[in-house]
Order: structure tokens, then sequence, then C-alpha cells
């Protein structure tokens, strides 16, 4: 290929701009604890240090503006008898078995009165659960997401809600993952075929200009 990958994207019409909803919620998936433990295998570094703090300002923001706040978790039984091949593939997994510290949320995160909370034993949000039926009752039309990994959790979850027919908005600023590399190309990719990036201070600007209505 000659041609710049850029240009060739464009040529195809990839990272074209979705036009927002008026129902958004915000989904922030796996802010689990065992990302910000030193001593955990997962352990994700300033990169999941940054994520966490925007995602504690986008979620004030939503519930300021009456946008449904919805966390996931990986949440296991002791042992990963219900994780599958999933956890049979990912030892570090374990971090995630029910009354593990590591498992919980992490600090300065919290499920509020009106927050919704899913439990998924799998990358995305939606395989498994009950999001998606969730979200059509409440008449969603967008979702923002943040979260942890991009290229992991984050990614899968884009992936099915654009399959699944919502307007995907990722909020570039509060995902994180434990390398730079894998994480600005999950974002390039998703960027250019499942969503649009967006700021935090847009993502704000956006869920107070539709969240009354």
């Amino acid at each position: 290929m000659t041609e710049t990958i850029d240009k060739n994207y464009a040529r195809a019409g990839y990272h074209s701009a979705q036009t927002r909803g008026n129902r958004p919620a915000l989904l922030l998936v796996d802010f689990a604890h065992a990302y910000f433990d030193e001593d955990a295998p997962l352990f994700g570094g300033e990169g999941c240090a940054v994520a966490r703090d925007h995602a504690i300002r986008l979620a004030a923001s939503a519930r300021k503006s009456k946008v449904p706040v919805i966390f996931t978790e990986v949440k296991y039984q002791p042992g990963g008898g219900d994780g599958g091949a999933f956890y049979a593939k990912v030892p570090a997994l374990s971090c995630f078995d029910a009354g593990k510290d590591t498992q919980r949320l992490a600090d300065g995160l919290t499920v509020e009165q009106g927050d919704l909370l899913v439990s998924k034993q799998y990358p995305s949000a939606f395989f498994g659960t009950s999001l998606a039926a969730t979200l059509h009752f409440m008449k969603i039309d967008t979702l923002i997401i943040g979260g942890l990994t991009t290229s992991g959790c984050v990614r899968a979850t884009c992936v099915d809600s654009i399959s699944t027919g919502f307007i995907t908005l990722i909020a570039e600023e509060a995902c994180g993952d434990r390398a730079t590399g894998p994480h600005e190309a999950n974002l390039y990719d998703m960027s250019a075929k499942y969503a649009d990036l967006i700021s935090t201070d847009d993502a704000i600007a956006y869920m107070e200009s539709v969240g009354a209505t």
C-alpha cells in the first residue's frame, strides 16, 4: 500500500461522525480494584488511573443531568466455575472471583441510588447479560462508554453496542490500558468502524444539553 492508512480509511469513509441521539446513557465498564492494586496481575498503572479520574467526572455529570449511569463488573464463582473458556484462557481473571478485594469497584467510584450494576463473565457488557433489554426498555438511543481495558472489554462492548443498534460514543479519556500501543490502536479502530471518540468535556456538554429531555 503506497498511500497512508489515514488516506486509505478516508477513501473508505471510515471515521465518519454519527448523529447523536437524545436519550444517552453512560456505561462505565469494569473499573475494578484489580487494575489499581500494584500487587495484582492486572495492575494497569497510570493509564488506568487517568481513566478512573475521568470516569468519576463523567458519573457525577451524568447524575446531575439525569442521564442513567450503568456500571459493569466481572464477577465469578470462586474458582471460576461460571467463567468457561475465557477464565481458563486468562488465569488473571481469578482476580474477579467473588469475595476478593480485587473484584470490587475501584476507589472513587460508587454505585449510587438510581445507578445500575451489571455483572458479567465475558468481555462484552452485552454478552450473557440483560443490558440490551434494559436499555431498550429505558428507550436509550446512545451509549457513552468508558472503561478498562481499552483493548479488551471496552472494545468488545463497543462492537456489541453498535451491533445492538445504539449510537456509540467512546469517552476516550475515560478509557485506559496497561500500555499505550494497544490503547491507541484500539481507539483508532473503534473510531474508524464502530464509534465516535469524544473528550470528557464534550461528553459532559452533550449530557447537559439532552439530559433533561
